[in-house]
């Protein structure tokens, strides 16, 4: 018997809501998506005994999930989805449950959508689940499931015997995950643990603090998470942004499987969130590792053109890699420090691992455990003295401002080089865009 129960109330748009407000997800019509699927309507005042039309919407997207069939898209109308119970009882104190279960796949080219009505913000509110284990806001076991323009919320812990809950939980594969925000969750906003081929496009996550965390308060609420098993490659996190978290803002350790995170920034992680009073491990991105142990089977990941600053540890971490992995066109400020290329040698000693092409690392600490790595037109290898004049601004502020239309990153001018910098056409081509006659240092080319 199905135990959650979903309450519904008019919801304000929340003020800790930042970039969001203007979602082009393109308007739904009478024929159907765009693929030709049928299109279906979920609102908080629906009835699931209803037709599922936009005048006679459904009340759940499980009840959606039930009808719908690859190619379908489900318009989620604005307001707040507010949950007490998961879909199944705890086995134990130490089980794992849903409140939302998508195990319904799409296929190839015709994914099943779970997207926001255009114009509207819904809101998924987890705060009320009483289940006493491991909670799971939304559980995506399925393939070729695209959710986008869904804020979640408040999944808590309701006892001290776990890591963590989630926000979005994902062990399926080709999934895309779109313009989500995600905060105020006791545990990861979003958290692949299995499945290739899944996009994490130009998603939020803030703000997220597990106070009730077996192994310390604050010790595992990351913004985003990949600990993959391995032969599931593909996973992406583009132009992302992860900041308060009490953990770590971007974290792939155990990820037996390459990741790629680019265009994505880090900010603040490690302290309470809202706070300076320090919380969890703190780094911005933590690329890979195997709880400090040397595996024979590790793999490299990938970050680039991503910004890290005011981390309360590292800005970029290799956190006991066992291979290289890539760090190219990043920008590091005052983190602590700001790369932090910490490996693991077959033998178990600490060594630097990593490929270091065109990054700059300027404020805070700049370096360390650099020895043995890979390292070419970075700032540090280029005798540059840096200073504030070589950027247009260097204000650690208004990073969370609202997204572009689209849901792609707000243009800022913070980091970006300065007309003048020497910092211009320093770099070396990595295959990836760049204007003038060679790459620019950092995560921003200037034209």
């Amino acid at each position: 018997m199905k135990r959650s129960k979903a309450l519904t109330r008019s919801f304000p748009v929340s003020p800790v809501v930042l970039g969001l407000a203007a979602l082009a997800l393109g308007a739904p019509t009478a024929s159907g998506a765009a693929d030709g699927g049928k299109v279906y309507y979920v609102a908080p005042t629906g009835s699931d005994g209803a037709a599922g039309t936009e005048a006679a919407p459904w009340a759940s997207i499980a009840h959606a999930q039930s009808v719908a069939q690859a190619g379908d898209t489900v318009y989620v109308r604005g307001g707040t989805y507010s949950y007490t119970g998961a879909d199944s009882g705890c086995r134990s104190q130490t089980d794992r449950v849903d409140a939302i279960t998508l195990n319904k796949s799409g296929s190839s080219g015709h994914p099943i959508r779970y997207w926001a009505y255009p114009g509207e913000r819904p809101v998924f509110d987890f705060s009320r689940v009483k289940d006493d284990c491991r909670i799971k806001g939304f559980d995506v076991t399925g393939d070729w499931i695209h959710l986008k323009g869904l804020e979640v919320t408040g999944v808590p812990q309701n006892n001290n015997l776990n890591h963590e809950s989630w926000g979005v939980w994902v062990s399926g594969s080709d999934n895309t995950f779109e313009q989500l925000d995600l905060h105020h969750n006791m545990g990861p906003g979003l958290f692949i643990q299995d499945g290739g081929g899944n996009l994490v496009l130009n998603c939020d996550s803030h703000h997220n603090y597990d106070p009730h965390t077996s192994n310390g308060a604050g010790e595992s609420a990351d913004g985003f998470g990949a600990h993959i098993s391995a032969n599931h490659p593909g996973n992406v996190f583009r132009g992302d942004r992860a900041w308060w978290n009490s953990d770590d803002g971007f974290d792939l350790i155990n990820a037996f499987s390459s990741v790629t995170i680019e265009n994505s920034w880090a900010w603040l992680n490690g302290y309470l969130p809202g706070t300076t009073t320090a919380s969890g491990n703190g780094n911005g991105f933590k690329a890979g590792g195997y709880g400090g142990k040397y595996v024979s089977n590790g793999v490299k990941h990938t970050v680039r053109d991503s910004v890290a600053f005011d981390n309360r540890a590292s800005g970029f971490y290799a956190n006991h890699h066992t291979v290289a992995d890539d760090f190219f066109n990043n920008t590091g400020y005052a983190n602590h420090p700001d790369f932090n290329m910490l490996g693991i040698s077959s033998s178990g000693a600490a060594v630097g691992l990593g490929n270091l092409r065109n990054n700059i690392a300027y404020k805070g600490t700049l370096l360390s455990n650099m020895t043995g790595t890979a390292a070419a037109n970075n700032s540090w290898n280029l005798g540059v003295t840096l200073s504030d004049a070589q950027f247009r601004s260097v204000s650690t502020s208004g990073w969370d401002a609202p997204r572009t239309s689209d849901g792609s990153l707000p243009a800022l001018p913070q980091l970006h080089l300065a007309a003048n910098s020497a910092l211009i056409d320093q770099g070396t081509d990595v295959g990836l865009p760049y204007t003038g006659r060679a790459p620019d240092l950092g995560a921003f080319e200037t034209p």
